[in-house]
């Protein structure tokens, strides 16, 4: 069986045969993001798939957010660099929840909380604690927690 991680580095090697250099620079800083995080701490370990896939989400996230930045800054092309980087890495992600689906998840959650009796200020963190493992690594925490919030008070 091969890891998520083992798995980037097989597409890294593709990637610089292919001299597909987006691609390849992408792979490179995910691994070293990777490497990074399993020499962090006392000792030097080895990263479960689960945790590489944080190291992944985040990453994207990383991506996402200075497409934004550069966006605003009127620097269209490194926004779409970093669009495509974020690309490259929704490979190795679960396929993200649409609105609808989070919609969904998010509206059986709030049932869940207020029939357990949770109300006003102190549904969101019980809201958030049923969601949260339903949605995990398929919707970012600030989309599953502004549904939340629309939800709540709607609700």
């Amino acid at each position: 069986m091969t890891t998520l991680k083992s798995r980037l580095q097989n597409d890294l090697t593709a990637a610089i045969k292919e001299r597909n250099e987006l691609r390849s620079a992408t792979l490179r800083m995910t691994l070293a993001a990777i490497t990074k995080e399993e020499v962090a701490g006392k000792s030097a370990r080895a990263l479960s798939d689960d945790e590489v896939q944080k190291v992944i989400t985040r990453e994207a996230k990383k991506r996402r957010e200075a497409a934004e930045a550069f966006a605003d800054g009127g620097r269209g092309e490194q926004a779409e660099r970093e669009r495509a980087e974020g690309e490259v890495l929704a490979d190795y992600l679960p396929k993200q929840l649409s609105d609808e689906e989070l919609d969904a998840l998010v509206g059986e959650a709030v049932a869940e909380a207020q029939a357990s009796g949770a109300e006003g200020p102190r549904a969101m963190g019980a809201v958030m604690k049923i969601v949260n493992p339903k949605v995990q690594g398929r919707a970012e925490g600030g989309r599953v927690a502004a549904a939340v919030k629309k939800r709540l008070a709607s609700g």
